[in-house]
């Protein structure tokens, strides 16, 4: 069960992403009771011994929930201070304590351990005591999981972050499998049928073998990939923190939820000012927009420094050094095929180096391994190999044609008129295509610029080497 789920930061802006999947028989729906439903949330964690708020629960932007200030904000000021025992980690105790036993004797991973424990809470209805908040949580999360594969491939072909959305709904869909073999399945040999007749172990059957579906499943997965926060200050221990996990993402804030010794809650210190009446927000981390539409099922419409697209380069089958350089691209731990992120701010190094790599003639085998070292990410942040103006024109070249053919099938998806364009998926499709095709044209423009003049022999000034893994300042 090796997930490659999201080091994340705490959480996000929410606009309500419909799907086609059918929804879970909890959570809430409609606008106006997912604001009722998280207004009761606030009143139940005050009865529980959340702190009178600066902050207050309203519907914002896109028919979605935040916090909001009920008075003038400044820098520095701290918010929440959520207790401690409010917020949900592996070490919370079990309603149904009989399937808590069984889950626990299997060591999960927090991820998978808190999804089951998240359905087992949620099953439960009103005897959970977590019910107030599993209420406000949403039905249907703004999460790529609730997607069709077809849907997948029909709207995010054209994007860089297709691939890592199916890999995304694969491995979650081969959690539950390995899962459903190993725990909910045997959970009849676990409690025979003469133990059955206590009401408890009936309650733990029918939570493992019909409640721990695959739905429900991509419901907790959803909701813990939009909601789930690491606390730098417990070891990056993972967490839901209700309440505070209706706080929204903007990509310039920096502001983040963690949880503080002196009053032992969670809490959030403002990295600005805000009037009152204003929306409050923190960072769910540094994503690009493709992450954010993955994992929140949203693309910011302002801009975001983090934004990238991934750029694909591979070997050559029908090079006649293929097998030397695949030989020496395995001894680095690479692949034949290497996907790098290129921002508005230019492309890593690290790009430059695999494709110097895979343009490099026979007589060059004796500089591969210094070119696969220089294409890692931990060693092409140190090394700049020095290359010729003719080996630079090539590399570059690669580069731009990889550019050009996504900049081909963005524009396609763009000014089809066979692809389905009704719904939400596709809107934020093209939003991410819009996005995508910004960065490309940019670096488009500077690959001709400096390819221009160094069959020039001229220095365009676009490029230059600094301390980031960029090129370009």
């Amino acid at each position: 069960m090796a997930l490659l789920y999201p080091a994340r930061a705490p959480v996000l802006h929410r606009p309500r992403l419909a799907c086609r999947a059918s929804s879970v028989p909890w959570g809430c729906d409609t606008d106006s009771s997912a604001l009722d439903s998280g207004i009761a949330l606030q009143q139940w964690l005050s009865q529980a011994g959340l702190p009178i708020q600066k902050v207050e629960l309203k519907n914002v932007g896109a028919g979605g929930r935040g916090l909001v200030s009920k008075r003038m904000l400044y820098k520095g000021d701290r918010l929440l201070f959520l207790p401690a025992t409010l917020a949900i980690t592996t070490e919370s105790e079990w309603a149904c304590a009989e399937a808590g036993k069984v889950i626990r004797a299997k060591d999960l991973p927090e991820w998978p351990f808190l999804a089951c424990y998240l359905i087992s809470e949620a099953s439960l209805g009103k005897s959970s005591p977590w019910y107030p908040y599993i209420a406000a949580l949403p039905r249907r999360p703004g999460s790529i999981l609730l997607w069709t594969a077809l849907d997948v491939e029909t709207h995010l072909s054209a994007t860089s972050i297709k691939d890592r959305a199916l890999q995304c709904v694969r491995e979650v869909e081969d959690t539950f499998n390995d899962l459903n073999k190993q725990v909910f399945m045997k959970n009849r040999e676990e409690f025979p049928p003469e133990v059955a007749i206590n009401s408890i172990y009936i309650l733990a059957s029918l939570l493992l073998n019909q409640v721990f579906n695959l739905k429900s499943f991509k419901w907790a997965f959803g909701i813990l990939f939009s909601r789930l926060v690491r606390l730098p200050s417990l070891g990056q221990k993972l967490a839901l923190i209700p309440f505070g996990d209706m706080l929204n993402h903007d990509t310039e804030v920096t502001t983040f939820l963690d949880f503080d010794s002196g009053s032992k809650s969670i809490t959030c210190t403002l990295d600005r000012g805000y009037e009152s009446n204003r929306e409050v927000f923190i960072s769910y981390g540094k994503r690009s927009n493709g992450e954010l539409l993955v994992a929140y099922g949203f693309v910011p419409s302002g801009k975001n420094s983090e934004d990238s697209v991934s750029i694909t380069l591979g070997l050559d089958p029908a090079d006649e050094m293929y097998e030397a350089k695949l030989g020496t691209l395995k001894e680095h731990g690479l692949s034949p095929q290497q996907s790098y992120p290129i921002k508005l701010k230019g492309w890593p190094v690290q790009l430059t180096a695999f494709a110097r790599l895979i343009t490099s003639p026979p007589s060059q085998l004796h500089r591969y391994s210094e070119l696969a070292s220089a294409a890692t990410e931990e060693q092409g942040r140190r090394m700049q190999p020095v290359f010729t103006t003719e080996e630079q024109m090539k590399a570059y070249e690669l580069i731009l044609s990889a550019c050009k053919q996504a900049i081909a099938a963005s524009k396609n998806y763009l000014e089809s008129k066979e692809v389905p364009r009704h719904g939400s998926l596709p809107k934020l499709a093209s939003a991410l295509c819009e996005s995508e095709l910004k960065i490309l044209y940019r670096n488009e423009y500077i690959l001709r610029s400096e390819l221009r003049n160094l069959r020039s022999g001229k220095n365009s000034g676009l490029l230059g080497k600094v301390g980031s893994m960029f090129f370009r300042d």
